[in-house]
């Protein structure tokens, strides 16, 4: 699984989210919405410390993670986090991973 921050979605959490030393943002799956890959989850984000990252990014000094909890959320994709200029959040891009094999 690979991650990736878009620079906008990175201004847009640099703005509105303050991190603690250590601490970075999680993405998770959460029941409860859709994503244009699954039906009845979405994606949730949470600002805390990793524990056992599945996959990590450094975007100019904030980390952003998945734990191994939620492979079974991410799995077969690579995660997208951009940024919705009409809603001014987040959106997430699910993009089949070239490398995984079912």
């Amino acid at each position: 699984m690979k991650l990736t921050v878009t620079p906008q979605a990175q201004q847009w959490f640099e703005e509105e989210i303050d991190l603690e030393s250590g601490k970075g943002i999680r993405f998770y799956g959460k029941v409860y919405g859709k994503t244009d890959v699954h039906e009845g989850f979405s994606v949730g984000l949470s600002v805390e410390a990793p524990e056992t990252p599945l996959v990590e990014t450094d975007v100019e000094g904030r980390r952003y993670f998945v734990e191994e909890s939620d492979d079974w959320f991410f799995k077969g994709y690579d995660l997208v986090v951009d940024y919705d200029e009409k809603l001014d959040e987040p959106k997430y891009l699910f993009e089949k991973n070239k490398d995984f094999n079912v």
